[in-house]
């Protein structure tokens, strides 16, 4: 069997190929693609081969991890209860191994995938191109509850960067009904569109005893404008993804004794926790995503992903 899938020949070499399919395995779901997200952190440093070394690095790559779909088939045991998967389940599948003769980093962005039903998450009917922002979303949720590890968590009461990453973690925050937190924004056309908190140039701010500090905005240089503006024992957390390495003065850190942390990958646990969120309502993804395009404009989709400005979150639709 084969699918049509976005292949990065090389650093910023892309196409649209049809790819062998792995075969089904005891356990796997069939799933047809109906949109697939555009990363603009990881998938953009894999398009521009700034990536650093990563495992299963390598070209040409499938990439993408936000996928949204129909399972068209089952084979064999497929989960239990509420949380077993048929044909005709809307899903959300964050990466695949499923196109052979290529590397699938992350394998996602293609008309059909094959893979695990365990790795496949459950929606709701309703939910369909909103859905593909849920890995970005667990993203977020990841960076305060690391998976369910951190008790008690301290959310934050300063977010940097107002892209999607940074409305998701500011929704987040307001929906768990912690105190709404400020976010920094030096893009104007970035800075409006915020719910139920507030978003403001950095330069505007004077505040200088913040508890908890998020960078979710890539700088590597973040360190040395943030850390002046905690509080003494407060915490800078890196959630970006960032291609330089970071640094930091000792001294303004030593006397606010400041504490860095770095936020990894989501795990399942935040991914099932925000999927909850959004079928309860209390995760509103309204007006994320600002771009739909096609696989046979990929080009120009991706593009538009990575260079404008306008543009937070693009979606590719596989439907047709």
């Amino acid at each position: 069997m084969q699918a049509s899938a976005i292949v990065f020949q090389s650093p910023r070499q892309l196409s649209v190929r049809s790819l062998n399919l792995r075969s089904m395995a005891d356990g796997d779901v069939d799933v047809e693609v109906e949109y697939s997200g555009i990363s603009t952190g990881t998938e953009r440093m894999l398009w521009d081969g700034s990536m650093p070394p990563f495992p299963g690095m390598g070209y040409p790559l499938v990439p993408g991890y936000e996928t949204v779909g129909r399972v068209v088939r089952t084979q064999g045991h497929c989960g239990k209860g509420t949380q077993e998967l048929k044909a005709g389940d809307r899903v959300f599948v964050p990466g695949s191994y499923s196109f052979e003769g290529v590397h699938n980093l992350f394998g996602g962005a293609g008309s059909r995938l094959v893979v695990p039903h365990d790795r496949a998450v459950k929606l709701m009917d309703s939910h369909s191109a909103d859905a593909v922002l849920l890995a970005l979303a667990a993203t977020a949720y990841h960076t305060v509850a690391c998976g369910g590890t951190r008790s008690p968590a301290t959310p934050p009461d300063l977010i940097i960067g107002h892209g999607v990453m940074g409305r998701l973690l500011a929704r987040l925050t307001v929906a768990a009904g912690a105190p709404a937190p400020v976010v920094w924004e030096t893009q104007t056309d970035r800075q409006g569109g915020a719910e139920g908190y507030t978003v403001i140039h950095p330069d505007s701010d004077e505040r200088k005893d913040y508890r908890a500090i998020y960078d979710v905005s890539g700088d590597a240089d973040i360190l040395h404008r943030v850390i002046p503006r905690l509080a003494k024992g407060g915490e800078v957390v890196l959630a970006g993804f960032y291609k330089k390495d970071i640094s930091f003065a000792y001294a303004p850190a030593f006397m606010r004794e400041a504490q860095i942390r770095v936020a990894a990958e989501w795990k399942r646990a935040d991914l099932l926790a925000v999927n909850q969120l959004m079928n309860e309502g209390r995760l509103n993804l309204d007006g994320l995503i600002t771009h739909t395009d096609t696989p046979a404009r990929a080009s120009q989709a991706y593009a538009a992903a990575f260079d404008d400005p306008q543009c937070l979150k693009m979606v590719l639709d596989w439907r047709n």
